[in-house]
């Protein structure tokens, strides 16, 4: 840090205010000081040291969107059998952006944390890099990073979403939209790969204007459920690729009065315990979050350790309710329709 201080003419503490993402600091100094930083190849001393002196009983938890309530309960999860193991856990909320995640990241190893659980954003920063090279207990948690050698623990939904689209079909349906992820995360890759395969498995048309991309938040949901009822031919049922998705295309659809499935069903990726009080309860795909979060805490723990470990892999499940004209629910296709 006094190289860095040196080269950037400035004071060892507003270094450390610079790599805290401290308010304080104007916009010249940050970028003079982070200039310094990579000339000089400078990492935290806490990257290569931390994860490796004495036991904090400590471990850090970074997840993607502490508003998305698949995180929030997987927090809660890893938690509840971090405590029983007899260790706290520090949580930083990266809010799907890679400058903040690594806020956090550097944040957890210069307060020594035992561990590190991270569900990566897309992109690969150099820090994150540099926690790989370094060998200390990390664990990925939801999502992958092609390149690097991580233990991971995931749901698989590929299964699940087989078994969603058979079952709208089975139903009677022939337009289905999707809204996926960002395809530059792993879990938008895989999901939107397993939704066409399972079209064509049920020997439906893959329709290009039925494929909408959104990022995992509550807006690109409605924005993109728009877009696909505003279609000549729209679809029938609009299949969400998280839940945030999920609840704003629920909100465009309730705007312009559709009834729900009699003008158009919704199903969604994750599974939430609102859904069930929705009028008509949610069909969803419902990830094994409890035993996501167990899994995770020992995959790092057996790291802490020292031990090798394998990725853990568990598989998602379709949880059939009403919102897509199930049987049972023929009241809700002939009332409220707003479309002509």
């Amino acid at each position: 840090m006094k190289d860095v201080a040196r080269l950037a003419g400035v004071s060892v503490a507003t270094v450390s205010r610079v790599l805290n993402d401290s308010a304080s600091v104007t916009e010249a100094t940050r970028a003079r000081v982070l200039a310094a930083v990579d000339e000089l190849g400078y990492r935290p001393n806490a990257v290569a040291r931390s994860l490796r002196t004495d036991t904090t009983r400590t471990i850090g938890l970074v997840i993607g969107d502490i508003l998305n309530p698949f995180f929030t309960e997987l927090a809660r999860a890893i938690e509840d059998r971090a405590r029983a193991a007899g260790y706290s856990v520090v949580i930083g909320n990266a809010d799907e952006r890679p400058e903040r995640q690594d806020h956090y990241v550097r944040t957890l190893l210069e307060q020594r944390v035992d561990g590190l659980l991270l569900c990566p954003t897309a992109e690969i920063t150099p820090l994150v890099r540099d926690v790989v090279r370094d060998g200390g207990p990390l664990v990925f948690l939801d999502r992958t990073l092609p390149g690097l050698d991580v233990p991971t623990v995931r749901a698989d939904g590929t299964a699940a979403i087989g078994a969603l689209v058979a079952h709208l079909a089975r139903l009677g349906h022939r337009r289905i939209a999707f809204v996926s992820g960002p395809a530059l995360l792993s879990t938008g890759r895989e999901r939107t790969a397993a939704f066409r395969a399972a079209l064509e498995a049920a020997g439906l048309p893959v329709r290009p204007e039925y494929l909408e991309a959104g990022d995992f938040q509550a807006a690109s949901g409605r924005a993109a459920a728009a877009r696909l009822l505003d279609l000549p031919e729209p679809p029938e049922v609009i299949f969400a690729g998280d839940n945030l998705m999920a609840l704003g295309a629920l909100d465009e659809i309730r705007a312009r009065w559709l009834a729900i499935p009699g003008d158009v069903g919704i199903a969604s990726y994750d599974d939430v315990p609102w859904f069930t009080h929705v009028d008509p309860p949610v069909t969803a795909i419902g990830q094994p979050v409890q035993e996501l979060g167990r899994r995770a805490v020992g995959a790092l723990l057996e790291r802490i350790e020292g031990r090798p470990v394998e990725p853990v892999v568990l598989d998602a499940r379709l949880v059939v309710r009403r919102s897509c004209g199930e049987p049972g629910d023929e009241r809700h296709g002939s009332e409220g329709s707003g479309r002509p």
